[in-house]
């Protein structure tokens, strides 16, 4: 007789990590190396922004500080990139943090995350689309927007006023490369990406050389009335604009996560992922510290071009063939870009397909190519679709929410790994079969006993114990959550009462304070548990400071969103959701059900 499942233990039930370092078995061709990877992380991270963020960000917010911003930008990245190359070497399969959410929280939150995961690289990939569409309109005298206006026109409010045949075109036309050709597709990228690298190498080279360090200590008693130039100086709008300026340039990192879509298509992943998740980082990094330095050295902030900044700098300072140069380098730029935001699609959808949360036709892996073929062609019509229908200036910011949850769940996913009682999923699991897809749930213990007098013991460790159990493995839990919920409201607090916090008003102090310490506290207890013993992989060092740092940065970007934004989201969370209650929650169902069945037999045969 089977045990009748309930729906809480398919909702949280867990994927088993395999921790004997193998990689498993894929249907999916291993052909990306190091520095495919690499490419592939600079490529979709380094677009257009790299050409017009440093100017906006030095004109409105932070002055010549702006190297200041992106260099805090940068170190919030890091965070969430440490991250990610843990589980990118103990996790190497594809799905991102999809996989590494079903591997440490459960079913359900691992199927938010990979909903969330396609509404970022399909607005990403649309909105580059339409970026490339508009900026060679630019240099063709809007041709293009008239020409479409005439033939497709649009009279729909939430609609853009046109169809853009040439958005439309080019998904279709990089999705079709990338489904039949991933090995060829991705030496295109390494080529662009490279072109991308040394264009802007050249703008820093050629920057420097007409650098002027007097546009860092501007005097505003010298400046016109008819510039908004702040108190000048290196700090003009105060560390406040710098930091502000860093919030900005965070958007500016997103993309390098597109790597750890890629673990069952990389060679040594183990070793690859890691290496070139950091490594991207320290390039994209360098470009944009070097770019905003040259930027406001040859011209004041104040003096910036919003749109396009270092075309009108070398305009400046009389350098009219480097203006084209860079012209160019802006459209490269967004060709890699658009490779990086198509690329992991098909491999989230082709994860959550295999585990049965979407429908099992865009998992079908192509015998020949070794890549999922139907999912890729898919993604790339839908998405070519949303490109070709939407005006997406306003659908920009659903990509802060996709992408900043998919950190905050892989930083909280980090958090419960390093302190999980893996003999607890190998006994809730059935773990005397040797199936590597084996699943747990978060609900089922061991002998540990569950009363007061335990967990408040195991709260503080009075006994020192070394090893996780399930108690302490649940107060990490537990203890994570109330985390995130102190860190909302931290967050909440400064955004509403900064005026009164910057008064010193006390209740306002007071409040502050309090959070502050039970954060403190939080941290303090979690770092009391029992840990896992070290490995020899990549490990995010300082466990949990460091996951609670980039926990906490995560949550206050995203309450800086605006209300239509979060409406949006839920819009997309509410079809996401049908698609999971009325197909993958039956599918779980009914596979936790005969896998109960399963080792009930087992059990059965082994009395015999």
């Amino acid at each position: 007789m089977v045990r009748q499942v309930s729906p809480w233990k398919v909702l949280t039930r867990r994927k088993h990590l395999q921790a004997d370092g193998s990689e498993g078995e894929t249907k999916l061709n291993r052909v990306l190396g190091l520095w495919d990877l690499t490419a592939l992380g600079v490529g979709s991270t380094l677009g257009a922004g790299v050409y017009v963020l440093a100017g906006q960000i030095a004109k409105d917010q932070a002055g010549p500080s702006v190297m200041i911003s992106f260099a805090i930008a940068a170190l919030a990245s890091l965070l969430a990139g440490v991250c990610y190359a843990e589980f990118g070497a103990r996790v190497p399969k594809a799905g991102s943090a999809y996989v590494y959410s079903y591997v440490c929280i459960g079913e359900f939150i691992a199927f938010v995350i990979g909903w969330n995961l396609i509404l970022e690289y399909v607005i990403g990939t649309a909105s580059v689309c339409r970026g490339i569409s508009l900026y060679l309109d630019s240099l063709l005298n809007d041709t293009l927007k008239t020409t479409f206006a005439e033939v497709a026109p649009m009279n729909v409010s939430f609609l853009g006023s046109y169809f853009d045949f040439l958005a439309f075109g080019l998904v279709v036309v990089f999705g079709v490369a990338l489904a039949f050709g991933v090995e060829t597709s991705t030496m295109a990228n390494n080529f662009v990406t490279c072109l991308n690298i040394f264009i802007l190498g050249f703008v820093i080279i050629a920057g420097a050389i007409k650098a002027d360090f007097s546009n860092w200590t501007v005097d505003p008693s010298t400046v016109s009335a008819n510039y908004t130039i702040g108190s000048g100086g290196y700090f003009p709008y105060g560390f406040e604009g710098t930091l502000r300026g860093a919030a900005t340039c965070f958007f500016g990192f997103v993309g390098f996560d597109c790597i750890a879509t890629t673990g069952e298509e990389v060679r040594n992943p183990r070793k690859n992922i890691p290496q070139s998740i950091l490594l991207s980082l320290l390039i994209i990094f360098l470009c944009y510290f070097g770019v905003s330095t040259v930027l406001t050295l040859m011209l004041p902030y104040y003096l910036q071009d919003a749109n396009a900044p270092l075309p009108y700098a070398f305009e400046y300072v009389g350098w009219p063939v480097a203006m084209w140069i860079v012209t160019v380098g802006g459209l490269v730029g967004l060709l890699a870009s658009l490779f990086g935001a198509l690329f992991p699609l098909p491999r989230v959808m082709y994860s959550m397909a295999q585990d049965g949360l979407l429908f099992r036709f865009l998992g079908k892996v192509s015998p020949r190519f070794r890549v999922p073929v139907t999912g890729s062609i898919v993604a790339a019509l839908f998405t070519a679709v949303i490109a070709g229908l939407f005006d997406l200036a306003q659908l920009v910011s659903l990509l802060s929410i996709g992408t900043l949850l998919a950190y905050s769940v892989v930083a909280i996913s980090i958090m419960l790994l390093r302190y999980m009682d893996y003999c607890e999923m190998e006994e809730s699991s059935g773990q005397r079969q040797e199936s590597r897809a084996s699943e747990t749930t978060s609900l089922t213990s061991r002998s540990e006993r569950f009363t007061c007098g335990s967990v408040c013991t195991q709260l503080f460790n009075v006994h020192r114990m070394s090893e996780p159990n399930a108690i302490s493995s649940r107060i990490v839990g537990v203890l994570a959550t109330i985390f995130c919920l102190l860190s909302l409201g931290l967050g909440l607090l400064i955004m509403q009462a900064h005026p009164s916090i910057a008064s010193q008003e006390p209740w306002a102090l007071t409040l502050l304070v309090v959070l502050i310490l039970l954060i403190v506290l939080v941290i303090l207890l979690i770092c009391l548990q029992p840990r896992e013993a070290r490995g020899r992989l990549f490990r995010v060092p300082f466990v949990p400071i460091v996951p609670a740092i980039s926990i906490f940065i995560n949550i206050y970007l995203m309450l800086q969103l605006d209300s239509w934004t979060w409406i949006r989201f839920g819009v997309w969370m509410i079809v996401g959701m049908s698609i999971y209650f009325f197909y993958g929650l039956p599918n779980s169902y009914r596979e936790l059900k005969r896998q109960r069945a399963g080792w009930q037999k087992l059990k059965y045969s082994d009395r015999l």
